[in-house]
């Protein structure tokens, strides 16, 4: 089925009712990519979703709770096989995060490497104050053609986005990151036939409620207004953009 609109990363499990969220991803028809943040929490997606047909589920090990979560992976690489996607994993290497970041590059190899392995994979990557490491770790780990790579908010410079753009890679953007000067700039640096939109929920909040599953649509508007687009125009190179990447590999 033709989805109308693209959340290609958000935590459906994580607003109050995972039942509910999906359904809503359903009746707005939008191609959905409900990360999970540990490979846990991926069985309950996986059974409230199989009648879904928008919303698939990634396989996920969250860079931020690598340290407490970190003897999940061997879980996670017997689940692997089972979904063609993965996230939310990644590195972090923010002030809460930075004594971890040693175990979270040896967590995000070992996960890296077994997508290699199997092939046919799609991955949602968190980078935050880490672009260049996770870049660098691809580079070692991945070949672009045994998986495709979806950068989520990334906020990494223009060099960094030139050489995400060269190997391949996609982004999603969403609303928040098209707020800031920063998300902005790197929007401007994205090629369109790269760019898939996300709303990160329930994490992005708007005013003071945690934005709608799958409510894309303010995203859209802002691409539009950021490249010289028409809505309508976005709206459907995005699609187009998702069918690339799903059928690439």
């Amino acid at each position: 089925m033709r989805p109308d609109y693209v959340d290609f990363h958000t935590h459906l499990d994580l607003y109050p009712d995972l039942a509910k969220a999906i359904a809503a991803c359903d009746r707005k028809r939008v191609a959905t990519l409900a990360v999970t943040t540990t490979p846990k929490a991926f069985e309950r997606n996986v059974e409230l979703s199989a009648d879904s047909d928008f919303v698939r589920v990634g396989l996920g090990l969250h860079p931020q709770l690598v340290a407490d979560r970190h003897l999940e992976l061997d879980l996670f690489e017997k689940l692997l096989p089972r979904t063609r996607y993965v996230g939310e994993i990644g590195l972090d290497r923010g002030p809460a995060h930075y004594r971890s970041f040693e175990l979270q590059q040896s967590v995000f190899g070992r996960i890296l490497r077994a997508c290699a392995q199997q092939g046919d994979k799609i991955l949602s990557l968190h980078s935050v104050r880490a672009t260049k490491p996770v870049l660098d770790m691809l580079d070692e780990h991945l070949p672009p053609d045994r998986a495709g790579v979806v950068l989520h908010w990334f906020t990494g410079s223009k060099a960094d986005v030139r050489r995400a753009v060269d190997r391949g890679c996609y982004f999603s953007v969403n609303e928040g990151m098209l707020a800031s000067a920063t998300g902005l700039r790197v929007m401007r640096e994205i090629p369109i036939d790269r760019v898939l939109t996300e709303t990160d929920g329930p994490f992005l909040t708007r005013g003071d409620k945690p934005i709608n599953p799958g409510d894309v649509g303010r995203a859209v508007e802002m691409i539009a207004s950021s490249v010289g687009s028409t809505i309508e125009g976005v709206r459907s190179q995005i699609i187009s953009n998702l069918k690339s990447l799903v059928q690439s590999d």
